[in-house]
């Protein structure tokens, strides 16, 4: 542990070898650590934007065990919008403020390619100014198994029709082991790497994803956070790890206890120590819950998401996030926790410090 302190404390990367030990260190001495390069980046300010969230339809040709939000599972509520109810809700969120929109659908084989990107073709032209966030690599690789389109072409139309970044979603664990067993056929590590990649290629930023505390051990998420750190290294198109605390509620993993707090805690400063390539880590208030996405504000994160407003998938599974939360009362949760918050753009550029 010796050797693995002082990197800490020359605050140099950690190796790959040491990297896989900073589970064995205790909390407070991973928090002395995240915490410092936390504040050595970003201060005390908690960065958040005003977002809607729009989950298109819960119908999914894929059968990940993880999941609660899929219809042909335990939810007994299908559903599927048309482009028009799509920008009815944009429509009344824009009225109300938002800054960005974040689309991400499950895999419903009996639509077309077109539901799935012409409706971001029709957000942008009548609010140019308004950020389109969607598309997980795991669409991208569902277009090309339903539909042929090349992950290539998938990207160029994106970007024609307004797409600005892409969400996380889909990277799961990347141990292919356990891809097998909780979402097999969908898309690979590799694939959703390659995907992240090429959307870095044209200049473009994404978020990336780990969802854990299900059947994956400490190890697979270390190596999760490597081949990242390693993709980063090479395009500098990721502005944030999201870390995404997984939810028991309806799934058909045999785990009766999620995660609990210190579990949590640690992954994110140990996400802060490892990742010190990539800008910001998020503590996704809809997967922990925002007392203790809070917390882990002193435990390396520097980012809680946004308002939402309505939230599907991770309340599908027990998350208490299905309404999202009031400006508001979103602002004077992080002033009464002693930080800053600070509205930013989706791409992390500040628009407005909201201090008391």
């Amino acid at each position: 542990m010796t050797k693995l302190i002082k990197e800490l404390e020359n605050e140099g990367r950690i190796s790959e070898d040491e990297a896989y030990k900073l589970y064995d260190l205790d909390l407070f001495t991973l928090a002395k650590f995240a915490h410092k390069k936390r504040s050595t980046l970003h201060g005390k300010k908690v960065y958040f934007n005003i977002n809607r969230h729009i989950n298109p339809t819960n119908i999914c040709a894929d059968t990940c065990k993880f999941c609660a939000f899929s219809a042909h599972r335990k939810n007994p509520n299908p559903y599927l919008m048309s482009h028009g109810e799509i920008m009815a809700v944009v429509d009344e969120a824009v009225g109300r403020g938002i800054k960005e929109v974040h689309i991400v659908s499950a895999h419903n084989k009996d639509t077309s390619w077109q539901w799935y990107l012409g409706i971001f073709k029709m957000i942008k032209q009548k609010y140019p100014h308004l950020h389109i966030k969607a598309m997980t690599a795991a669409e991208i690789d569902f277009l090309k198994r339903r539909w042929k389109l090349s992950y290539e072409e998938s990207i160029e139309r994106m970007i024609e029709y307004g797409v600005d970044s892409m969400p996380g979603g889909g990277a799961e664990i990347f141990d292919e082991e356990i891809r097998a067993k909780i979402c097999k056929g969908k898309v690979s590590s590799q694939n959703w790497l390659k995907i992240h990649e090429l959307w870095h290629s044209k200049g473009r930023q994404s978020n990336a994803t780990m969802l854990f505390g299900h059947i994956e051990n400490k190890a697979h998420r270390i190596d999760h956070m490597l081949r990242l750190r390693a993709l980063q290294d090479k395009t500098g198109g990721f502005n944030a790890f999201i870390p995404l605390v997984w939810q028991k509620d309806n799934s058909f993993l045999p785990i009766k206890q999620q995660a609990d707090s210190e579990e949590i805690l640690k992954t994110i400063a140990i996400s802060r120590l490892v990742l010190d390539n990539v800008p910001h880590i998020k503590a996704y208030w809809a997967t922990m819950g925002i007392n203790l996405a809070l917390v882990a504000q002193e435990f390396g994160a520097n980012d809680l998401d946004g308002t939402i407003e309505k939230e599907s998938i991770q309340s599908a599974g027990g998350a208490k996030s299905a309404k999202g939360l009031a400006l508001n009362t979103f602002i004077e949760l992080i002033q009464t926790a002693g930080l800053v918050p600070v509205e930013r753009d989706s791409l992390y550029n500040e628009i407005k410090i909201c201090a008391s």
